[in-house]
């Protein structure tokens, strides 16, 4: 037995014994609804947030609120009509002229605005970070109260690279100067929507 297998060895017979998770029901929400307290926490943090009935009116809002002249991409088919539909086989390096990307996320975090974004969801993991404007669509019944009920869900899930995006790219670490699109998108727009709107899943 090599000495790192015989440290290894060692290791695994001196665990700790087991021991119960903690009781985590203190931190359940009790905010119902959660959808106008996201928007206002969003909003608060330097997002934009809009609830609305369909693709339909996404797209009215997109073309009203962005340069459409300019390269939007998006993950979802249902907006691919009008928007260049982003593909996993495109070089990452092409994606450095992108104005707006528009992707859905997995779920979102009344408390702090956060939106869950998987791998799978961004389409390739540059998509949010190197566009200009960042629009995430999510339907609201993925919206939960508590940073604490969003890692439950999350600790279901097989996933391999993801990240929680609230609001826009932003410092203040200079002179306590807030700046927007420091080091990202320089805005981000969330749709909210409602829940009958059912999202195609191919």
């Amino acid at each position: 037995m090599s000495t790192r297998e015989r440290i290894l060895a060692d290791v695994l017979k001196n665990q700790p014994s087991a021991s119960p998770l903690p009781d985590m029901s203190a931190f359940t929400g009790k905010n119902q609804n959660v959808v106008q307290t996201y928007s206002e926490v969003f909003t608060g943090i330097g997002g934009k947030a809009f609830r609305v009935k369909g693709f339909a009116e996404i797209k009215h809002l997109i073309a009203e609120n962005f340069d459409t002249s300019q390269r939007i991409i998006t993950s979802l088919p249902e907006l691919s009509d009008v928007f260049e539909r982003l593909s996993m086989d495109i070089d990452p390096h092409t994606f450095d002229d992108v104005e707006v990307a528009v992707i859905e996320a997995e779920l979102a975090v009344a408390e702090n605005g956060a939106v869950w974004l998987p791998e799978q969801r961004m389409g390739q993991r540059i998509v949010p970070y190197i566009c200009q404007h960042l629009v995430v669509v999510i339907p609201a019944e993925r919206i939960v109260p508590t940073l604490h009920e969003a890692y439950a869900k999350i600790g279901a899930g097989d996933y391999g690279f993801a990240a929680f995006i609230g609001g826009p790219s932003k410092t203040a670490d200079i002179e306590q100067a807030l700046v927007l699109g420091a080091h990202g998108p320089i805005s981000m727009t969330v749709f909210v929507l409602e829940q009958d709107t059912i999202l195609n899943t191919d």
